[in-house]
């Protein structure tokens, strides 16, 4: 008797986890979410600093800042994908996507540090609807893949 106590404690668990999870909203306003991280990231959203962690919901006007010896690779909803790595600062300025005309916008800032890409449907849709801006200069995406290096003022 005792293991069949058990075993319906375990189904009324798994039944109750099953019911949050599916109970758990996406926020219209989710972009993109953190898939992978190493070491520190933070996100600065509005007055708020909050820890980094895979699974992370994004949001627009987000900032990533990347620590020392950190590194964030993110998906967007329209799956083009950005890696920061160490020391970097990359501000999530603009996003818009429409699942069925694959139309949007996408830009981003990259105030420090690093930015690999790979672009995803919003800039295969239509070449000008994605920027970067660097302190420097602004990229239009024309490619699928690129890399930008954005160092320190001396």
């Amino acid at each position: 008797m005792p293991a069949r106590g058990f075993k319906n404690i375990l189904l009324a668990l798994g039944a109750l986890v099953a019911s949050l999870l599916a109970a758990a909203p996406v926020a219209a306003n989710d972009i993109a979410q953190i898939k992978v991280l190493s070491g520190t990231v933070i996100i600065e959203r509005g007055s708020q600093r909050l820890i980094g962690a895979p699974g992370t919901r994004l949001q627009q006007g987000d900032v990533l800042r990347t620590g020392i010896e950190g590194s964030v690779g993110v998906t967007f909803t329209d799956n083009t994908m950005m890696s920061a790595g160490p020391n970097s600062v990359l501000a999530l300025d603009r996003y818009a996507f429409n699942s069925t005309t694959h139309e949007g916008r996408l830009d981003t800032t990259v105030r420090n540090g690093t930015l690999s890409v790979v672009s995803g449907k919003i800039a295969k849709q239509s070449p000008d609807a994605m920027t970067v801006k660097t302190p420097a200069t602004i990229l239009g995406v024309r490619g699928t893949e690129f890399f930008v290096q954005v160092d320190e003022p001396k």
